[in-house]
Parts: C-alpha cells; structure tokens; sequence
C-alpha cells in the first residue's frame, strides 16, 4: 500500500509552476527595463518548454505504465497531477500572452515591433514577397496528407503551418515546416527594428504553396514530445562504447511521445479531432498562444538595438569585477598563502582560468584532475586542460554526458581532449556525476601538495557571467587528499568512498548534513540552519527539517524554484520560512550554514536537497573552513535573507508573496553588485578579508535590524 501524503508538503510540479510564475513577475515588474522584461517572458516559456518535456514527460510514462502510484508530497496519482498541471498552465497562457501583449506595445515607441503582414505597406509587402520567393520557397518541403502521404513525424518544438485543402474531388490536409536554417524574424527596411516572424510570412503565402487547391482554417502549430530519455535503460552491448549510446539516445528524443500541442489560433473542430487522434493527446494537451512559440530573437534584438536605446531597454551593463585577491604573480603560490572564495558574476572567472592555464606550463604541477557536466560552446577551460596534457602533465576528465540538453556538446568536447592526450571517463553507471571539483597535484620543495577547487556551478565562462555561484580554492592538504581519494575512487567505480572533510553523494552527504542538523537540534530553540540551493524535494531531508523545527530550531530556507515542504504550520514547520529569489542573475549556489557566530559550519557544494542529487547522482560538498571565508558567506546569507524587492516568502499554502517594507529597501543582488565595484585589493599582509572590506561596514549599517 503506498504510504499517506505528508502533511506539511505540496506537489513538486506545482511548486515548480509557481517558480516559473516568479519568471514571469519579474516581466511584470515596470521597474525592470523593457526589453529585460522581454527577456523574462522568453525565459518562462523555455522554462516552461523544459517542464513539459521532461516533467509532464516523466508523468504520461508513469501513467502509461498502468501501475497506480501516488506521490506522497501531493497526495495525487500521475493522472490527478497531469490534470492539475494543464489546469494551471492553461491559467499560466493568459498571463503571458497578456504580459507579452503590453511590454509589445510599450516597445513600439522606440521603434521595435513585431508587425503582422496586414500592417505593413506596399512597400513593405513587395519587399516581404519578394523574401519569400528567392530565400523562403527554396527551403520550403510542403506536403500533402491523404492515403498516399502519411502524416510526417513533427519534430520537437519546431513550427508547421497547416491548413485544411479542397478541390472538386476531394478534401486533405496540407502541412509546411518553418526552414531550420534561417533567422527566425525578417527585419524590415529602415533604421527602426521592425520585423515580421518567418511563419507569419509563409502563412500569409500559404495559398502560393498549395496553388492547385482552395485553402481554409490555416494556423500554425509546434508540438512538444517528451524528452524524458534515460540513457542507462538502454540495453549496453558489450562492445558499444558509452559516447555511442547517447549519441543514439538523442536521435530516440526526437521521437518520443507529444505531451503538449501549441496553436496560434483555436482549432476548428475537425482539426482538433484530427490532431489529438495523430498525437495521441487529448484536447487539455492543445494550448492556444498569442504570442510566438519562440521567443529566442528576442535576445539578438536586444543586441541589436542603437546605444542611444540601450540604456532605456536594458540593464545598465555589469561586468564581472576583478577579484580582489588578484595580482600578476601565480596564482598557485597565492593559494598556498590563502584560501580564496570567488562569488560569480559578481567577480570574474578569470582567477580561476588563470590557475588552469598556469597549471599547464607550470613545472612542478604533475597532475590536474576535474569533473565536467556543462561547458560553454567556447571553452577556454578545455584549450587549457588540452594544452596541460600537450605539456606532459596527466589530465583526467571525468565529463557528463549525460547532461540533459548538452549531451552533443559534451560529446564533442570529450573527443578533443582525447585528440590531445587526455584521459577521459564518463562517470558512475546509473548515477550522473554532477560535482564540481579540480584538483591539481604539484611537487613543491620536495613534498606533494595540492591545489583544490570545489564549486557550485559549472566550468562555465557564460553562464558564469548569468548565474551567482561561488567557488573554492584551497591548498589545505586534507582537503586536497580527501579531492584526490574521490577521483580515484571514480576511476576505479567507488561509491562508498570515506573522506575526512568532502561530503560525497550518494552515500555520505545525506547522511553528514543530517548530523549538522541532529546538533542543532541538541541546542533546541539556540540552534539555527540556513540552506541555500535551488530545488528541495527530498522526503527524508523534510522529515529532518520538521523534526529540527519541532524541537524549535530556527531554520531559514532560501530555494529558488522547487520547494515541496510547506513552512509555517503550526507544531510542525512553524520555525521554517522559505524565500525564493528571482532576479536579474539567476540564483544558483548551494550554501548551507549550521550554528551561529563564529562557531557556524559552513559547507557549499553542488547538490540540492532533491533526491536525485542526493541518492542517484554524483555530488561534493566542502566545508569552508577559513574563518574570514566563513563570516563573508554568513554576511552573504544575511543580506539575502534581508531581500525585500526580488524576494519573495511562501506562506503555508505554498503561494508566494512580496515582503513588506519595513525598513530599508534592500536588492541583494544589485548590493553585490555594488559590493563587487567597489572592493579593496587585499594587499600583503592580511588583516581582514572578503569583498566586504569597508563596504561591508557600510552594509551592517544599512541593513541594521533587518538581518537575521
């Protein structure tokens, strides 16, 4: 018998749904620039693709399965959970496309519109026709469907015009994929960014495509299949190399079954009937969207766009600041003084990158080992680590491919480095290796030393400049052999490592911060714990949570998306609050905090309390053990507690709202920007460290009795 709904939790979907609804608020926001709103509704609907593909994904396998199972954090069957996600999507539709309407059209005063073909004039319609004509047509594979033309394979989340054909004989269907290999809006004449989408043109000359019949109901339409593929399903013939597998793994997702059917206007009865038999979906599956179903231009028009614009359109421009441990002498001999703490994008990768490429060339560096799961398309981190093994030195790399979304990126990445010499592995079978760990071994003065690096976000020059993140770097000699026992017990197929200081999924993290916890509990209502990550959704963790909020540890949980327990019920979770942040950078580092004042353990990492990270992945959490180190992450989770504009608390309904401003107004993520500028140098010898040097003072000040 499956086991009783939890009585403090909610339904992981809907709690993601709500995560997103935060994305779309921020659009919402008239103190956010236009076209940065923009930017938020395209990045709700990715979002939102994902969600149907892998999520909704994952619920039609389960119900097709035929096994009736019910989710103790909703209390729902697979089916129950579908029929409440359409529910309020179908809510979630209205209000981005009515978001969407009215940042549209507060964008025309500065020149940018997207027209329909009725608004352009004659001149623009001939330039239009003539587009179509010599770059469109040529691209274009139109197709009837009848008893001799079988309804094609749509593929994932590409668009189709469809429309209904008619001669004196007989009626069919008539069908035409958007190109893949042309821009996505033709821009019109003129020094404004007007433009009009490809699909709006070919649906306007539909009738030039099917010549021969009498056009009706035409529409255009995008089908989203699930991507839900578990590469370590697949039979695993003894001779088939890992890379293989996935590269037929990817091939399979653009097969799977559709889970949900985007048109741009309703269907007329015969359509939807005729669709929801060739999909095999039901009518809650189709949604209507007046906007595009792809919003990715947006980005390239904000690029675009004349400087005397951008500074009314988007952000003021934020560069990553230099570290303040930055300095021209190596940076492997500054480690050895200190431990040093980088906070992206707030500081630059730069330091970071500088140690790999010293690494490379540096004489007494015999090894450099490190875990990859995503890169950017233009990897400096990889010419290094190619240029490492190029110089002698051994260079293991235990990349991902599994990935979701860059596995073929991290499949080309891996036959580079092979090409040059380095040692690659792919990981645990039936567990991602989703860690961020470096380690690099040298021979200083006759000893073997090491340099540690632990992260909680990818080696990732882009997304270092998009997502907050912390990293580590470390010369402390335990940590270093704890970093060099878990690569060996990686290459080797050890789960079960004991280490002194890492925390190691899936068999000892849980199991430690459950400890942290247990002794915060043994101090009661003096106890405190604060987690930062991105998704919680792991029962025995709630479980824990609750037992400590019982015995009234105070417990400050900031989650960004998912967060299945629901805090403030009385005599259960009424010492837990929740925040989530969303904001212009997307938060994603993974701190937790056990204890107060200078006795606080800190720990950071790359794991969310989500089952999957801590049972079925490979994951590493490190303690911060230099006391300065510690006091800034604690200063750093003070002033995020304290948000009162991109925050918001959850209630015991799960529903989120604004804080009230009581005092000053405080965005955590613009006072680190702040923070990141104006930073001191630290300068031989140290007394005080961190980017909170001077300003930090400032900072205590204005915050005075709102942190906590």
């Amino acid at each position: 018998m499956p086991k009783e709904k939890l009585e403090y939790s909610q339904s992981r979907e809907l709690s993601w749904l709500r995560f997103n609804q935060r994305v779309l608020h921020e659009a919402k926001d008239e103190t956010v620039p236009l076209l940065e709103r923009m930017k938020f509704v395209a990045i709700f609907t990715s979002n939102l693709d994902e969600f149907f593909m892998i999520r909704v994904g994952s619920l039609h396998d389960l119900m097709e399965a035929g096994k009736v199972t019910i989710d103790r954090k909703s209390g729902m069957t697979p089916n129950q959970e579908l029929d409440a996600i359409y529910a309020y999507v179908a809510q979630l539709y209205k209000e981005r496309d009515k978001t969407y309407g009215e940042i549209k059209k507060k964008l025309s005063p500065y020149g940018i519109m997207g027209l329909d073909m009725k608004e352009l004039d004659q001149v623009e319609k001939k330039y239009v026709k003539k587009y179509f004509k010599d770059e469109i047509v040529p691209l274009l594979s139109p197709q009837i469907i009848d008893t001799s033309h079988p309804f094609p394979h749509l593929i994932n989340k590409e668009i189709y015009i469809v429309a209904n054909l008619k001669t004196e004989e007989k009626s069919l269907k008539g069908i035409v994929s958007v190109p893949q290999f042309i821009s996505d809006v033709l821009y019109l004449p003129g020094d404004s960014m007007r433009y009009i989408r490809i699909e709006k043109i070919i649906m306007e000359y539909f009738e030039l495509i099917f010549e021969q019949y009498e056009v009706s109901d035409k529409n255009y339409i995008c089908v989203t299949r699930n991507a839900d593929v578990a590469p370590e399903d697949e039979a695993l013939a003894d001779n088939e190399d890992f890379r293989f597998i996935m590269q037929k793994t990817l091939h399979k997702r653009r097969r799977m079954a559709a889970v949900r059917l985007e048109v741009f206007s309703p269907l007329c009865q015969e359509l939807e009937t005729y669709f929801c038999e060739k999909l095999q979906i039901t009518p809650q599956c189709i949604f209507r969207t007046k906007m595009p179903v792809k919003l990715d231009y947006i980005f390239v028009i904000a690029d675009k766009i004349p400087l005397s614009l951008k500074y009314h359109l988007i952000y003021k421009p934020f560069i990553p600041q230099p570290s303040v441990y930055e300095s021209e002498s190596s940076v492997i001999e500054l480690i050895r003084k200190r431990d040093i703490l980088l906070h992206y994008p707030y500081e630059s990768m730069e330091l970071f990158l500088r140690l790999i490429r010293e690494a490379s060339t540096n004489l007494d560096v015999l090894t450099i080992k490190i875990t990859i799961y995503r890169l950017a398309r233009q990897s400096r981190v990889i010419e290094y680590l190619c240029a490492a093994a190029e110089n002698g030195k051994e260079v293991t790399v235990l990349i991902e491919l599994r990935a979701r979304f860059d596995e073929q990126n991290n499949i080309e990445w891996s036959k580079r480095l092979e090409e040059s010499g380095c040692r690659v592995i792919y990981g645990m079978e039936g567990y991602k290796v989703h860690s961020k760990v470096c380690l690099i071994t040298c021979r200083h003065k006759n000893e073997i030393q090491y340099i540690t690096q632990v992260g909680t976000g990818n080696y990732n020059e882009k997304t270092a400049r998009l997502y907050t993140d912390y990293s580590l770097m470390t010369a402390h000699k335990e940590i270093g052999a704890d970093a060099n026992l878990f690569f060996k017990n990686m290459a080797i197929g050890n789960l079960n490592g004991i280490y002194k200081h890492l925390f190691v999924a899936p068999f000892s993290l849980k199991t430690n911060i459950f400890k942290k916890i247990e002794d915060e509990i043994a101090k009661g209502s003096d106890g405190h714990v604060i987690m930062k990550m991105n998704s919680l959704t792991d029962i025995d963790f709630m479980d824990k949570i609750e037992e400590a909020s019982i015995a009234g540890v105070k417990i400050n949980l900031i989650v960004r998306g998912i967060c299945c327990i629901l805090p403030g019920l009385e005599g259960k979770t009424d010492h837990i609050t929740v925040t989530s942040i969303v904001g212009r950078f997307l938060e994603h580092p993974r701190v937790y905090a056990f204890g107060t004042g200078v006795d606080r353990q800190i720990y950071i990492g790359s794991a969310d309390m989500m089952t999957r990270n801590t049972d079925t992945r490979v994951e590493v959490t490190c303690p911060v053990l230099d006391p300065q180190l510690r006091k800034r992450l604690s200063d750093d989770l003070d002033l995020m507690l304290a948000d009162n504009v991109k925050a918001r608390v959850m209630d015991n309904q799960g529903i989120y709202s604004k804080i009230k401003k009581d005092g000053p107004i405080v965005n955590s993520q613009d006072m680190f920007m702040e923070m990141a500028m104006h930073a001191k140098p630290i300068k031989e010898p140290v007394e005080e460290r961190g980017i909170l040097v001077g300003f930090g003072r400032k900072l205590k000040k204005r915050l005075g009795e709102r942190r906590r």
